[in-house]
């Protein structure tokens, strides 16, 4: 076959990339093409996406590829979950896309739960409950009499605004909208019902792409610009754990899990068919879309963003320590000191997070971490407890046993926590690929453009394209069980 040059765009919550993947049929080979910074403002009061400067960087991309002599045979967008963009009438942005940890939403689910109860609208959706979610982002705006939302005639998804952008074509790819909270997980199409329910306005919802559709092509005024060819342009999994998701490395019919690791951890299993009973309302484990018809069962958990904080607070106040030197702290001291609830709400915002952690572990009657190590170790444990409370809930969930957990994403560079991860959790643990995300998406053009035929043989292409490593567990389980019944009396 023809070896492929796809394009993936891959935006993260503090920064984003252009990769290049060169595909010949049997493996994928990576290039950085692009990097840049992703810097949420704080504007007017509000905490804001810089979307032109998004788009700006994506353009810059396309030159370098053009100026490269690369031609590029497609490209994929994706992005993390629930945020938006609204269009007028001529489909001119509406306003700037608002950050999902803006505090418009405090105190909103209340609010929502009032209008449908919250078991009606699990029911309606089996999406897990987020202040943040984009039913609760429209809601508020209703509340506050926001005037783009009645002006508005389409919403778009993040990825799906950029792919606007660049094509000219209004939808919404499945994959992405199954973080909104207003998806019926089993027709695949919008759960008209709640929104309807909360007098959203019907049109702004547009119609519904499976992940793998070409979405149409670059505008001949992009591609006059960049001096690039009017190339497809594909809804991939547009929401970037679903990328990641495909790009886990299991073998067919294997029982697996996964954590997409990276600023959030997104834990979960893949299965065929949503599972919306009440112990999984209850777990708040959440059911989203995936590639090829699968449904990603999984939970949000807090993941990398608290030792982020904490990095970028002791980097403000005193010497920075890149990441891989507070690893080396944290494995000089000393175990299982204190324990914390990683999903605690105390930890969700942005702020001193060192100060966060040591308030929580003394009004829970702990011994109080100092220093960087002893707090990053703390966060390290606590992560790697979490996950096993997560993988008991999974098994519970879906009656069977699960033998081994993949971790894919930059998360999965983390040799210690992977090595805590295994031991807490009792199972093996395979990290890689470190680029998940990036490789489901371009693997999904791939799959869209004929070359690769399911999300089967997308594995078989990973597994043989990059290397993983194995953790096996190790110490002494009855100190993980100490500290893990510690942490269940914490969750109360």
């Amino acid at each position: 076959m023809k070896t492929l040059h796809l394009l993936g765009f891959d935006f993260g919550a503090s920064s984003g990339r252009a990769m290049l993947g060169t595909f010949d049929g049997e493996k994928l080979e990576l290039s950085e093409l692009h990097r840049f910074s992703n810097d949420p403002v704080m504007l007017g009061g509000r905490f804001v996406w810089d979307v032109p400067r998004l788009f700006f960087e994506m353009k810059a991309a396309l030159l370098k590829a053009a100026r490269a002599g690369i031609e590029i045979d497609a490209i994929g967008i994706d992005t993390w979950g629930v945020d938006y963009g609204l269009l007028d009438k001529n489909g001119a942005l509406l306003g700037i896309p608002t950050h999902y940890r803006d505090a418009r939403t405090d105190g909103i689910m209340d609010k929502a739960f009032e209008v449908m109860p919250k078991e009606a609208i699990f029911e309606e959706t089996g999406l897990a409950f987020i202040q943040f979610n984009t039913l609760y982002q429209l809601y508020t705006q209703k509340l506050q009499g926001d005037p783009t939302l009645p002006a508005a005639e389409h919403m778009l998804m993040m990825p799906d605004l950029l792919a606007y952008f660049l094509t000219g074509e209004i939808a919404t790819e499945y994959t992405i909208a199954s973080t909104s909270q207003m998806i019926d997980p089993h027709t695949r199409d919008w759960a008209w019902k709640v929104i309807d329910a909360f007098g959203l306005p019907r049109r702004i919802f547009t119609k519904i792409q499976p992940a793998g559709t070409v979405r149409g092509t670059l505008l001949k005024s992009i591609a006059d610009e960049v001096g690039m060819a009017q190339v497809p342009v594909i809804a991939v999994g547009s929401h970037d754990t679903a990328s990641a998701v495909a790009a886990v490395p299991a073998r067919e019919g294997s029982h697996f899990a996964y954590i997409s690791s990276g600023t959030w951890s997104l834990f979960g299993a893949e299965i065929a068919e949503p599972l919306s009973s009440v112990e999984v309302m209850n777990a708040n484990y959440t059911n989203e879309g995936g590639i090829n018809g699968t449904t990603r069962l999984l939970k949000n958990i807090m993941g990398l963003w608290i030792i982020q904080e904490c990095k970028r607070e002791w980097d403000r106040r005193a010497d920075a320590v890149d990441f891989a030197g507070l690893v080396k702290l944290a494995e000089q001291a000393p175990a299982f000191k204190a324990v914390i609830d990683v999903d605690d709400p105390r930890f969700m915002a942005p702020g001193d997070m060192p100060a966060r952690i040591q308030a929580y572990c003394r009004e829970k009657g702990q011994p109080v971490p100092e220093g960087r190590g002893e707090i990053s170790r703390v966060i390290y444990e606590s992560l790697a407890l979490k996950y096993r409370w997560a993988i008991e809930r999974l098994e519970a969930m879906l009656n069977e046993k699960i033998d081994v957990l993949h971790i894919v994403g930059g998360g999965s560079k983390n040799e210690m926590l992977n090595r805590m991860t295994a031991s807490a959790i009792r199972r093996p643990v395979v990290a890689g690929p470190g680029e998940g995300t990036v490789i489901g998406n371009l693997l999904v053009q791939a799959m869209a453009l004929g070359a690769v035929e399911n999300l089967p043989e997308l594995r078989r292409v990973v597994a043989a394209s990059f290397e993983n490593a194995t953790f096996q567990p190790e110490g002494d389980p009855a100190a993980w069980d100490a500290a893990y019944a510690r942490l269940l009396a914490l969750m109360g």
